[in-house]
């Protein structure tokens, strides 16, 4: 009797469970908590957008951006409790902008314009996450 197929099977059983951990998790830093979250995406980006163009970091605080972005629209759009609140719509069209923008432009600098417009939109976020709306 052969011990081969049986350890070809567990090794293919192992794999399968390390890349289904592994593409569940998230470095975006989201924790189910949609206050919380909405801050921390808020601030995130406000990060991003103050970057000034030869900052070493730019690369990989817009690719942190770019997940939290889709980790966040992903885990409360459908969400009953937050999908409704002018809180969470306000965000959802803020963020729509950026990806927009960073799907569009890549790695150019944002224009003074849209950083404007999106730093007034994460006050009124604030406002109504304050609010409770």
């Amino acid at each position: 009797m052969s011990l081969k197929p049986y350890i070809s099977r567990l090794l293919a059983l192992v794999l399968v469970l390390v890349i289904g951990l592994m593409g569940c998790s998230s470095s975006s830093g989201l924790t189910g908590n949609y206050g919380k979250d909405t801050l921390t995406v808020i601030e995130s980006l406000t990060t991003a957008l103050d970057l000034v163009k030869d900052d070493p970091n730019k690369a990989a605080v817009e690719s942190q951006a770019k997940e939290q972005i889709n980790d966040y629209i992903s885990l409360y759009r459908r969400d009953k409790k937050s999908g409704g609140l002018r809180s969470f719509t306000t965000m959802q069209t803020a963020l729509n902008s950026l990806a927009g923008y960073y799907t569009a432009y890549g790695s150019r600098p944002i224009p003074d314009k849209l950083k404007q417009r999106l730093k007034q939109e994460f006050k009124q976020v604030q406002f109504s996450l304050q609010k409770g709306i």
